[in-house]
């Protein structure tokens, strides 16, 4: 009995002890889990949606808001403070809540550094401080949590290295490090994470290559390393990775091909995304075996060959995507693989735009998925029109045809997709109307039709597309009058671009109404009357293009209004009246044309006027002042008029009228004497005036050691040309003798002798002298004897014949640009600085001669005409004038279909031979065939592809790849719209020489210089 007491004392004393230190303990405990709360509290900066509110003593803190504790114990075992905006450092004192197994902290405004002291929490399982703004470095310490299922820092500023020690965490499932600036190359010893199942390190700039060691995480299915800086191949262990079901490594600079098996090793892949790489070769046929496949991206690599034919195979696909590749043989069953996909019911998004795909347009688009709600198939070489049943595709939000061979008409049946929002058919040959029912696409934001053959009027049913940001429906053949439904559509904010058409009329003065609009383009038609005074309510302009029209009267000071006004191009109207100071005063200001108008008075000096190569005002004969380099006369202040005496009407009449007859009738005599010394000088030789010389044919004979083989360096239509040498002063020179029994040759040579009479310009070829005279045996002979050029002809260094001595000869960019320039300022010359224009009629690479310095002299003037002026302001010959014979491929369309001799003819050839001189590609080759020409060539190929058309011998030049490309495109930029087959839409020469000369020094690097 007293044995029990004594245990059952013994029990008491021990439970009371117990429940004494439970008494002291844990209330101490707790304490440090509160004070580690407050302190964490006490460093948020700011709290909007006042979330810690609870925070404080009136609650247990087990209770606060985000605060989860341990069932067996009072301590705080989760922190889930997601997306309450809170503003500061995260706390270190975070560390002391020692029982911590999760951190939520995400959608925050966290920042500062990620406490290293976060390696303490030795329990700690999921660690998400994603989209805050942490900076620093991820702390190696981390790798102390060897507990880590979760790491999530992604969407944050972190820099520096990814730390190799996380391969140390052997329980990692995911590992989300995306949007970042880490740098560095990916540590092989994430290989060792054999429980990773998700890898995101998306959007950093990390380098190097993959590492092969990522093949061992054998349970990875989710691998993303997209928009980094990686290079090299995709190492093959990791297509071991059976379990994968997401793959991207997009935008990065890796390169290879796919492997043929592609399908079959990743039999679970849904999402598939290599797009904007180097890849190469074709894609792999075995795409088709992994059945699960939702979405593929292929886009902006150098694949080719076709696309697989059993894609249909893929019942789950939505997005199928291989646009800027080179995919496509040119053949029409290039496009047999759209068959297949119309088994894809998911289909949502099917883009194959800028390959080489050609063919007819495949009916079986009509037949894809309901569910499609974007088509993109432009940029590659499609031909025939649209299949009825377009209209299917209900779901469409975006299509995209352009830069095709496409023609007929424009489908009404397109107004039947309600859902359009983009609508993009430009660059190709369609005809007709614009069809009413466009007018019913209500959703519709962007409408392309630019650059196709459509007529008549602009439907005025366009207005009730009341969310249009942009329309342009520039270069075709519209005419009638700008409809002012189109000026109601207050939502446009990108452009409104009409030009290059033949609309008629005035500009609506509605036009006030589109206040929000950053464009107008109504250039090159036949606009009349009055700028609307309304244009200066359209506050929000950037560019306001009006040139190439028939306003008049002055420029209303409304447009003062147009403060952040970058171009402004008046350029080629009737406008008159001073020009207003406030032009000058516009802040960002980088482009005003005032040209061929008829201003008069001071030129204003202050503002952009003080800047040449801002201000052109060319063309405005009354103009004075303004800056030296404008080269305006200076502006004289007429003395005061003196009262004139009084006269006597019945003596002054009879003397003026004696003093006319006087000088009429001596007039008469000088004008007999000219034409009578005229006919006498032409029927004794056909030399070009007093600066030339008549020489004999036995002088000829003996320079070119009688007309010998060895020195014939030419032979032409109607004339071969010999090099010669005279013994007098050892001058080599160029003799171009006219084969008299070619019929026209007779023509030709007076033809080139009236047209050289009175020209200079140092790129024109120099002619020396002339011969009209027999040879030895009693035949007419006639020639002309030119200054030699020793670097040959441009036809010779384009395209250089194999024999020994031309195989190196090429020509560098910059030596392409001044010759570019100096045949522009020759036309430029002939066209509109020296007396009556004067047409070529025969430009081509043969007729393009380089001296010593390569510099370009245009020469062969034998099919040259001169012009007048009409009232059209076009140049035109007699209508009686003989038909143009000039060479094939560079003839101006309009002269095969028997239109007039114009300068616009000789634009034609120059644009034909600019997009030759910078591809190397003559416009006679065999490929320009079945309606495709060197102009569409380029065209087709325009932005975007247009290192891929040029010349490889000029296009590898040192220096910014990007000043290269751009270079290129300016100049095929001007190629194209020299070369447009309307002569209305070419540019003028005066105006291609201005701007290759910009080209040329923006691509040399000098100075500051406005948009091309």
């Amino acid at each position: 009995m007293a044995s029990w007491a004594f245990w059952s004392f013994l029990l008491h004393a021990i439970l009371l002890i117990s429940l004494s230190a439970a008494a002291t303990t844990t209330p101490f405990q707790n304490e440090t889990d509160r004070l580690a709360l407050l302190a964490f509290k006490a460093e948020i900066t700011d709290d909007p949606l006042q979330a810690l509110s609870s925070w404080n003593d009136s609650l247990h803190f087990c209770e606060w808001l985000g605060v989860t504790c341990g069932r067996t114990h009072q301590r705080v075992s989760a922190l889930n403070l997601t997306s309450l905006s809170l503003d500061g450092p995260l706390s270190p004192h975070i560390t002391n809540l020692s029982f911590l197994t999760a951190i939520n902290v995400s959608k925050n405004r966290f920042h500062g550094r990620v406490p290293y002291e976060l390696g303490h929490l030795f329990r700690l399982q999921q660690l998400d401080l994603s989209f805050n703004s942490f900076q620093g470095e991820i702390p190696a310490a981390i790798s102390n949590c060897s507990k880590l299922l979760v790491v999530d820092i992604s969407s944050n500023s972190l820099v520096g290295k990814i730390p190799s020690v996380l391969g140390s965490l052997s329980h990692l499932t995911r590992l989300s490090l995306y949007i970042n600036g880490l740098s560095g190359s990916i540590p092989p010893s994430l290989g060792n994470l054999s429980s990773l199942n998700r890898l995101s390190l998306r959007r950093n700039m990390l380098d190097g290559s993959i590492p092969d060691d990522l093949g061992r995480i054998s349970k990875l299915g989710f691998l993303q390393i997209a928009e980094n800086n990686l290079s090299g191949t995709i190492p093959s262990s990791i297509y071991n990775l059976s379990d994968i079901f997401m793959f991207s490594v997009a935008a990065n600079q890796l390169e290879g091909t796919l492997p043929w098996n592609l399908g079959l090793a990743f039999p679970n892949l849904e999402l598939f995304y290599v797009s904007r790489n180097r890849f190469t070769g074709s894609i792999p046929v075995s795409l088709s075996n992994a059945s699960l496949l939702q979405e593929v991206y292929f886009p902006n690599n150098d694949f080719t060959g076709g696309v697989p034919l059993d894609l249909g195979n893929l019942r789950f696909l939505r997005i199928f995507s291989v646009w800027g590749n080179r995919m496509g043989t040119g053949k029409a069953e290039d496009l047999r693989f759209v068959d297949s996909l119309t088994n894809c019911s998911n289909l949502q998004e099917f883009e194959f735009q800028k390959n080489r795909f050609a063919g007819p347009f495949p009916k079986s688009i009509a037949n894809l998925s309901s569910q499609l709600h974007s088509l993109a198939i432009g940029q590659n070489q499609l031909s025939g029109s649209i299949p009825e049943g377009i209209e299917n595709l209900v779901k469409l939000s975006t299509l995209y045809m352009n830069n095709n061979l496409l023609k007929g008409e424009i489908p009404a049946a397109f107004g039947k997709l309600w859902n359009l929002k983009e609508l993009d058919l430009f660059g190709n040959k369609f005809s007709g109307k614009i069809p009413l029912s466009i007018g019913n696409l209500t959703e519709l934001l962007e409408l392309h039709l630019q650059e196709n053959n459509l007529e008549g009027s602009i439907p005025s049913s366009l207005g009730n597309c009341r969310k249009l940001n942009l329309l342009n429906i520039s270069q075709n053949n519209l005419s009638g009058a700008i409809p002012k439904e189109l000026m109601g559509i207050s939502s446009l904010s990108i452009s409104l671009n009409l030009a290059h058409n033949s609309l008629t009329g005035f500009l609506p003065l509605e036009v006030g109404g589109l206040k929000n609009l950053r464009e107008i383009d109504v250039s090159e038609n036949r606009l009349t009357d009055e700028i609307p005074p309304a244009l200066g309510d359209c506050t929000s302009l950037v560019l306001l293009r009006l040139q190439s029209n028939f306003f008049s009267g002055t420029i209303p000071s409304s447009l003062s209004n147009l403060r952040g006004i970058e171009v402004l191009d008046l350029s080629r109207n009737n406008l008159n009246g001073k020009i207003p100071e406030f032009l000058g005063s516009f802040p960002f200001l980088k482009n005003l044309n005032l040209s061929l108008n008829d201003f008069y008075g001071k030129l204003p000096d202050k503002g952009a006027f003080g800047d040449a190569s801002v201000v052109s005002v060319m063309g405005n004969s009354d103009l004075c002042g303004g800056i030296p380099q404008l080269q305006l006369p200076e502006c004289v202040i007429e003395a005061p008029k003196r009262r004139k005496k009084s006269f006597d009407l019945k003596v002054f009449i009879p003397v003026i009228a004696i003093a006319l007859c006087l000088i009429f009738s001596l007039c008469l005599c000088a004008m007999l004497y000219r034409r009578r010394k005229s006919r006498m000088k032409l029927s004794s030789s056909y030399s070009m005036g007093r600066q030339y010389t008549s020489i004999s044919y036995l002088d000829l004979h003996n320079a070119t050691d009688e007309f010998s083989s060895s020195n014939l360096i030419g032979v032409g239509s109607y004339a071969s040309v010999y090099r010669g040498s005279f013994a007098s002063d050892k001058t080599i020179v160029a003799v171009k003798v006219l084969n008299l029994q070619r019929q026209g040759a007779s023509k030709s040579f007076i033809a080139e002798c009236e047209a050289l009479r009175n020209v200079r310009h140092r790129n024109l070829v120099k002619i020396l002298g002339s011969c009209s005279s027999i040879d030895f045996k009693g035949n007419d002979f006639k020639a002309l004897v030119y200054e030699f050029m020793p670097n040959g002809s441009l036809e010779e260094w384009l395209h250089p014949k194999e024999e020994e001595g031309h195989k190196l000869r090429n020509l560098s960019l910059n030596q392409r640009l001044n010759i570019a320039i100096d045949v522009a300022n020759a036309l430029d010359y002939l066209h509109n600085q020296q007396g009556t224009p004067i047409a070529h009629c025969d430009l081509k690479p043969n007729n393009v001669l380089l001296d010593d310095d390569m510099v370009a002299h245009v020469g062969d003037f034998g099919l040259a005409k001169f012009l007048f002026e009409t009232s059209n302001n076009f140049k035109t010959t007699d209508i009686s004038s003989i038909a143009i014979k000039g060479s094939i491929g560079y003839v101006a369309p309009e002269y095969g279909m028997g239109g007039d001799v114009s300068t616009l003819g000789d634009v034609y050839s120059y644009g034909i031979l600019l997009l030759e001189l910078f591809t190397g590609r003559r416009p006679t080759e065999d490929m320009f065939n079945n309606g495709l020409s060197l102009h569409d060539f380029v065209k087709m190929a325009f932005p975007d592809r247009v290192m891929e058309i040029a010349d490889p011998i000029c296009n590898n030049v040192e220096g910014e790849s990007q000043r290269v490309l751009e270079c290129f495109a300016s100049v095929f930029r001007v190629g194209i719209a020299c070369s447009m087959t309307a002569p209305r839409d070419r540019m003028q020469m005066k105006e291609v020489t201005a701007v290759m000369i910009v080209i040329r020094d923006k691509f040399q690097g000098a100075g500051i210089y406005k948009q091309i």
